[in-house]
């Protein structure tokens, strides 16, 4: 059992109660729910239980996973587009939070001109990643990872407030990886997932 997967579905729960419930004491029920659910998360990781509810407190309406949208772009020597955060050091493909009234593909292209400074051709989608599943690092929110090969066209690298620097990498010879964005198991089934989409 993954405790945190637990106590993110009993929080959702409880949280959704809340938004969509009508009783009275079912609300109270709820709202104890939601406490409890924190206080287990809590336990889990290094922040206090009164800094917790903060990381939730924009959350309404019926909880859902966050979206994330990555690229997956190589060059000629089959080597792997990577951006390094500027504050942790870490490296991961380039994309971020997808942000509504835009489509996945419109998202994508308008992370990768801010990260790296390239405009891209955005392909096919190659891959679902559940952080929710085995082999990923714990999170207080559950994600979808959407990642589509990309193609770069045309454009200059200029470090910005996000990203210190931009790479090509071999799979054998990666730089340390920022893991809540970017895994080497990821990386590796992206590399097979060219004609059959990987979906966790």
């Amino acid at each position: 059992m993954n405790p945190l997967k637990e106590y993110q579905r009993l929080l959702a729960i409880a949280q959704s109660g809340k938004k969509f419930g009508r009783d009275h004491f079912d609300q109270e029920r709820y709202a104890e729910l939601e406490h409890i659910s924190l206080a287990l998360i809590s336990q889990l990781g290094n922040k206090p239980i009164a800094q917790i509810p903060d990381l939730f407190s924009g959350e309404t309406g019926y909880p859902t996973p966050k979206v994330d949208v990555r690229s997956f772009c190589q060059n000629a020597q089959n080597e792997i587009l990577l951006v390094e955060d500027r504050q942790t050091k870490e490296w991961s493909l380039p994309g971020g939070f997808a942000e509504i009234g835009m489509s996945p593909r419109e998202n994508l292209a308008k992370e990768l001109i801010e990260e790296t400074g390239f405009e891209a051709h955005i392909g096919d989608l190659l891959a679902i990643f559940d952080t929710n599943q085995k082999g990923n690092p714990p999170q207080s929110f559950q994600y979808y990872k959407l990642v589509f090969a990309c193609e770069l066209l045309r454009g200059e690298f200029i470090a910005n407030q996000e990203i210190r620097n931009i790479g090509f990498f071999s799979i054998e010879q990666l730089p340390p990886l920022s893991t809540k964005r970017t895994t080497k198991e990821q990386l590796t089934i992206l590399r097979q997932s060219r004609h059959s989409p990987h979906v966790d």
